[in-house]
């Protein structure tokens, strides 16, 4: 059995943090997002399909040797739009799983669908089903169709767009009109291969994560630490340092003396924490970061090459590759009219649902000394700012 993953799309709505790094690519607790589907999936397949096109040497550079046993295959899309459009040119015989990047699935769910006889989709019970594709059953529970977005009610069992299918429906997507959205979609061929084969529905266990926007990083850090049971200290630890929790410290990083970390935190590779330094509430520092003395760290990821001088406070943020943070950076995180913070997607202030949020930095910027940020705001990649500046 084959894995087609689709992954060739720029999603702008993450921008600025997918101008350099394809979403896939992001990493979420030690891993870019494709791995994690890609670690469920490897035992149970025998070759994995990935659709690119937005930079996708870096997908080629990323997972290069990486499933030693389970090799990996490329398949480039045009220009032209549509699931139809990534999955034409693949050469596929009998099974395969179908999913998109976009979400992290469970390990346990991603296996019902594996180990299904024959074949099927996941699918999650919903409260408003007038915003899903919902399938819909005969009075046998047999699937008669999957409809988008059903203005009357026709069941609560909602597409999470995994399938279990086989080649036919690469050929019955050639019969297909165009969709409202003038693309031709999988759900068009789908349709028509349920009622030629056996199709099942299996309901999800878990929550999947889903990240749509940059502040949806924080939360699907927090979802893998929460689940932390136990620390794994790979490197040094100095005298008088305080985990009241779990922590995750990779090679050649060190936690050094009067450091205090309350909660869940994962510490990746040669990153050095120095003294006094207060790290807390699910908190991700990548590769070769530097947090100097005396800095408050809360519930923010903190990529690869970053310096956060002395004095600083940095809350609810994402902060993005080859950031320099002089000393007295402060994030505001909380507006004072108690309202949810606002911030920019693709030039338009949106309501991110989130009481708290500090800010997103982007790569190669630096700030001068004391710069502090209103809540939600962005700096864009190779900023500087200069001494006392507010970003409001």
């Amino acid at each position: 059995m084959k894995a087609i993953i689709l992954a060739a799309w720029e999603w702008s709505r993450l921008r600025p943090l997918t101008d350099t790094t394809p979403k896939p690519l992001i990493k979420i607790f030690g891993k870019p997002i494709i791995e994690h589907t890609m670690d469920s999936l490897h035992k149970y397949v025998d070759e994995f399909i990935i659709v690119v096109k937005y930079r996708q040497s870096l997908f080629r550079e990323k997972l290069w040797n990486k499933y030693k046993k389970t090799p990996i295959t490329y398949v480039e899309q045009w220009d032209e739009a549509g699931t139809w459009a990534a999955i034409k040119w693949i050469k596929v015989k009998w099974d395969f799983v179908i999913l998109n990047w976009d979400s992290i699935f469970d390990k346990d769910d991603l296996e019902k669908i594996c180990k299904l006889k024959w074949y099927g989709c996941l699918v999650k019970k919903v409260d408003n089903p007038e915003k899903y594709w919902i399938f819909k059953l005969n009075k046998k529970d047999e699937v008669v169709e999957v409809v988008e977005k059903p203005s009357t009610f026709i069941w609560d069992l909602a597409n999470m767009w995994v399938y279990k299918v086989n080649h036919h429906i690469i050929d019955y997507l050639k019969e297909v009109e165009l969709s409202p959205r003038w693309e031709i979609e999988l759900t068009c061929g789908l349709n028509i291969f349920l009622k030629s084969f056996p199709f099942e529905l299996k309901k999800m266990k878990w929550e999947f994560i889903d990240i749509g926007y940059p502040w949806d990083i924080l939360t699907a850090n927090s979802h893998f630490l929460n689940k932390l049971k136990k620390s794994k200290k790979k490197w040094k630890v100095e005298k008088n340092v305080t985990i009241n929790g779990n922590v995750i410290l990779w090679k050649w990083s060190v936690l050094k003396s009067w450091t205090y970390i309350e909660w869940n935190v994962y510490i990746w590779e040669n990153s050095i924490i120095w003294p006094n330094i207060y790290i807390r509430w699910n908190t991700v520092i990548w590769d070769n970061c530097r947090l100097g003395n005396w800095n408050e760290i809360k519930n923010s990821s903190i990529w690869d090459y970053t310096n956060i001088a002395h004095l600083s406070y940095v809350w609810d943020s994402v902060i993005w590759n080859h950031v320099n943070i002089w000393w007295g950076f402060i994030t505001a995180n909380l507006r004072h009219d108690w309202t949810n913070i606002k911030i920019p997607v693709k030039w338009v202030l949106t309501d991110s649902w989130l009481r708290k949020f500090g800010c997103i930095i982007w790569d190669n910027t630096k700030t001068w000394i004391n710069t502090s940020t209103y809540p939600g705001r962005i700096i864009w990649s190779s900023s500087f700012t200069n001494p006392w500046e507010i970003i409001k």
